[in-house]
C-alpha cells in the first residue's frame, strides 16, 4: 500500500472540494479525470449562485470553478486529465489510460466523485438533428459560443431547465415554449419568474407528442397530459421551432462503484441507483467514499459541502485528523443541512437520513 495515498475520480466541483480537504489532512492525493481540464459543470454555469454567503451566494459558476482550482493547485495535488478511469478493484486499485497506455495505481482510499449523466426522452423524431439535452446546449452556447438554434422548445422545468432556457435567450435564441409534464413548475421561483417576465409560453401538463422535418427539427407537436399523465388526444398543438433540449433529469453514474464492490440501493429521490453511504460519506466498502452527483443528483452546491466531507473523512480513516476535524465535520454538516432545509430541500434531507439508516441496518446484517 502507499503512504495515504489518496485517489479522486472526477475534476467536478466534488471532486475538487475532495482533494483539497485531503491534502490539506496531510494526505498524498491523486485526482483522475476524462477531460481535459478540470471544473466539471461549473464552467458552464454563468449565472451567479444564490441562497446565502458561505454557499456563494452572488459567485457565477465559473469563477466558482476557478477558486476551487487555484485552492487544489495550491495544495500541491497531482492532476491527471484527459486520462479515463477503465476500472476500479475493490482492494483499492484504479486502472486508467494515459498517453503511455494503460496505467494503474494502488490508494489507500479512493473517492468517486463521477457525477450523473442526463436523462433522455423518446418519441416521434426524437434522433433528429436538432433534438439534444439541455446539458448539449449549455456547452454550446457557455463554453463554445455557438447556437444550436434559433427556436427552441425546452423540455422540463425544473432548475436546469429554467436555467437554461434563460442562457439560451441570452445568446439569442427564442424560446417558443417551455414544457412541463407536471400541473406544476419544479424549479425555483427565482427562476421561473426570469422566463415569465420575458414572456416566454409554458405549457404545465404537457409533452411533446412528436418532431419531424426535412433531415432537422422544423415542427414540434406538444400534447396535453390528464392527471395520471396520460396523452389527452384532440388536445396537440403545433409549433414551429428547430430545436428540442430536454432538461429531465439526471442519473448517478454508479458504474465504477459497483466494480468496486460497493452496495448499491435505489431511492428515487436522489435520481435513482446510488452507492450505499453513511453520514462521512464512507461506502459498505471501507475503502472507498463518494461526493457529489453519484452520491444523489442535488445542487453544484451540495456536491462542494459532500466533497468537503468526504475528504476530511477519508484522510481522518488514514489516520490523519486533529482536533479540529470533529468540528470540520460538523460544519460541513451544518451547512449541507441548510442547503437541504426549505420546500425543495426538505425530501433529500429525509432522503439522506434514510441512507444512513439503511448503511447500518444492512452492516449489522
Amino acid at each position: 500500500m502507499n503512504n495515504n495515498l489518496i485517489v479522486i475520480v472526477g475534476a467536478g466541483p466534488a471532486g475538487l472540494s475532495t482533494a483539497i480537504q485531503a491534502a490539506e489532512a496531510g494526505a498524498k492525493v491523486v485526482l483522475i479525470d476524462e477531460n481535459q481540464k478540470p471544473g466539471g459543470q461549473l464552467f458552464k454555469q454563468i449565472h451567479k449562485f444564490f441562497g446565502s454567503k458561505a454557499h456563494k451566494a452572488g459567485v457565477r459558476g465559473v469563477d466558482i470553478g476557478r477558486q476551487l482550482l487555484e485552492e487544489t493547485e495550491s495544495q500541491g495535488v497531482e492532476v491527471h486529465l484527459g486520462y479515463p478511469v477503465y476500472g476500479v478493484y475493490p482492494d483499492g486499485r484504479v486502472v486508467y489510460g494515459s498517453a503511455e497506455g494503460v496505467r494503474s495505481i494502488q490508494a489507500d482510499r479512493v473517492i468517486l466523485a463521477t457525477g450523473a449523466i442526463e436523462n433522455n426522452l423518446c418519441f416521434e423524431g426524437s434522433t433528429l438533428p436538432g433534438v439534444m439535452t439541455a446539458g448539449a446546449a449549455q456547452t454550446m452556447i457557455n463554453e463554445h459560443r455557438v447556437l444550436p438554434g434559433k427556436n427552441v422548445v425546452m423540455i422540463g422545468s425544473g432548475n436546469v431547465g429554467l436555467i437554461i432556457s434563460y442562457q439560451l435567450m441570452q445568446a439569442g435564441a427564442t424560446v417558443r415554449a417551455l414544457v412541463e409534464a407536471a400541473p406544476a413548475i419544479g424549479g425555483y421561483a427565482v427562476h421561473a419568474a426570469k422566463l415569465k417576465r420575458s414572456a416566454v409560453p409554458i405549457y404545465l401538463s404537457h409533452t411533446v407528442n412528436r418532431v419531424w422535418g426535412d433531415g432537422k427539427v422544423e415542427k414540434v407537436e406538444l400534447i396535453a397530459l390528464d392527471e395520471h399523465f396520460n396523452k389527452i388526444e384532440g388536445t396537440e398543438e403545433v409549433l414551429d421551432a428547430d430545436t428540442v433540449c430536454m432538461a429531465v433529469g439526471l442519473t448517478p453514474m454508479v458504474e465504477l462503484a459497483s466494480l468496486a464492490g460497493c452496495r448499491l440501493t435505489e431511492n428515487g429521490t436522489l435520481g435513482g441507483m446510488v452507492p450505499l453511504h453513511d453520514e462521512n460519506m464512507r461506502t459498505s466498502n471501507p475503502i472507498y467514499y463518494v461526493a457529489g452527483d453519484i452520491a444523489g443528483v442535488e445542487e453544484a452546491s451540495t456536491a462542494i459541502e459532500e466533497g468537503r466531507l468526504a475528504g476530511i473523512a477519508a484522510a481522518e480513516s488514514l489516520g490523519l485528523s486533529n482536533e479540529k476535524t470533529a468540528e470540520k465535520k460538523q460544519a460541513v454538516r451544518d451547512n449541507l443541512a441548510a442547503l437541504r432545509s426549505g420546500a425543495f430541500g426538505q425530501r433529500r434531507f429525509l432522503a439522506k437520513e434514510e441512507m444512513v439508516k439503511e448503511f447500518y441496518r444492512e452492516a449489522e446484517v
